[in-house]
């Protein structure tokens, strides 16, 4: 009899995945359905790092094996990238190159986690976050902000969640999934918890740095004491518009840069090689396509804001980076429409996909039980429609 492992059985499938999977059968059945479930840039690559890549083929210099952490004059371009940008001085002996951000995460977990550690994990957070540290045999230990608070939790939260067993904390800014940004003052809040607790590691994703509309983007890594603590994670897939492309990067201590090394060493070695010359021409290319598409995405943000805004029944507040947005549906549940009844915001997600033809995720995968999360990395024409058809189903439900 085969059998799987209590680990993998441990953890979920990826929410976001399984409903792009869903709507994938209803396109291939020839029903026309809007996704606005996937965390992808619509956008296609800039043409200057499509070249770039093309310019390393042509030179066949890069068919060979990489370096496991990374090319040298990458890792050089991206300690270059954390001071400039940044303020944050991660040397390149400190820099590992990944297959996305999501293995440079997972890098770490399995790094740095002994069975039973707790890592805290500010709620809502990217629906990886909970499986990586399960996998890595540690334990969540979920701190969560509300759509009152701007879904950004508390420094008085995390000194209580606080236990002799927390090794990490972990958090996005801007945050998939409600585009919520810490600031510098909130952001000290939170170091001010941690200064006594060297022992705690801060595992800071910043992959939606380059789409920030607030004010300048801050690393929890540039306060007082924290940069020997923190590991800054980023990468290409949504600033560049690279989701394909799989290069993903930390700048972190220098003993875990070592680890995250031997552990990448034996599972997957170092990133494409090719797809490393066009992350070495999108760090040193102009930024005018990325400025672009941020502009974009701002436009977008208020064009959703006014329609969701516009829907009974939905709590929406006005994210300040990234594309999503994360409204409190909790007014629907309960309600029904012949058949169908909305116990969950599970049932409401699989209703719109049914009626409105529209993909979107549940909240309680990103650790809100009363919210879904719509991504708006679609053009207004998709974002009009879709929206339409969601409030056209949603009155429907009494």
């Amino acid at each position: 009899m085969n059998a799987l492992s209590s680990r993998i059985k441990s953890i979920p499938e990826s929410a976001t995945l399984a409903m792009a999977a869903k709507a994938r059968e209803m396109k291939e059945k020839g029903i026309e359905v809007i996704s606005l479930s996937l965390g992808e840039p619509d956008f296609k690559t800039p043409k200057h790092i499509q070249e770039g890549a093309k310019e390393a083929i042509d030179s066949e210099n890069y068919f060979a094996y990489p370096p496991v952490n990374g090319y040298l004059d990458l890792r050089k371009a991206i300690s270059e990238k954390f001071k400039r940008d940044n303020g944050l001085d991660y040397g390149p002996d400190q820099i590992v190159v990944s297959n996305g951000a999501k293995q440079s995460i997972a890098n770490v977990m399995m790094a740095i986690l002994n069975p039973g550690d707790e890592v805290i994990v500010l709620t809502p957070y990217w629906v990886s976050y909970s499986a990586m540290i399960l996998l890595a045999e540690g334990k969540p230990v979920f701190v969560r902000g509300t759509i009152e608070t701007d879904f950004k939790a508390t420094a008085d939260q995390i000194k209580e969640a606080i236990t002799d067993k927390t090794k990490a904390i972990i958090f996005s800014s801007p945050c998939n999934p409600t585009g919520s940004v810490f600031t510098r003052e909130e952001l000290e809040g939170i170091a001010s918890v941690l200064r006594d607790r060297e022992d705690i590691t801060i595992i800071s994703d910043e992959i939606y740095e380059l789409i920030n509309f607030g004010s300048k983007h801050e690393s929890i890594g540039t306060l007082d004491g924290m940069l020997e603590r923190t590991v800054t994670v980023n990468g290409f897939s949504k600033g560049f518009a690279m989701t394909g492309w799989r290069v993903g990067y930390i700048g972190a201590p220098q003993w875990i840069a070592k680890a995250s090394n031997k552990m990448q060493g034996q599972y997957t070695s170092g990133n494409c090689s090719i797809a490393q010359r066009a992350a070495l021409t999108a760090l040193t290319g102009p930024m005018e396509p990325t400025l672009e598409m941020s502009k974009a995405y701002e436009r977008r943000r208020g064009l959703v804001y006014d329609l969701l805004s516009d829907i009974p029944g939905f709590e929406v507040n006005m994210p300040q980076g990234a594309f999503y947005f994360f409204p409190n549906v909790r007014h629907y549940l309960g309600k029904s429409t012949g058949d169908v009844k909305i116990e969950t915001v599970n049932d409401l997600c699989l209703y719109l996909l049914e009626d409105a033809h529209v993909s979107l995720v549940t909240g309680e995968a990103f650790g809100d039980p009363e919210c879904l999360r719509l991504s708006y990395a679609a053009s207004e024409e998709d974002l009009k429609s879709a929206i339409s058809k969601i409030k056209e189903s949603l009155a429907k439900l009494s």
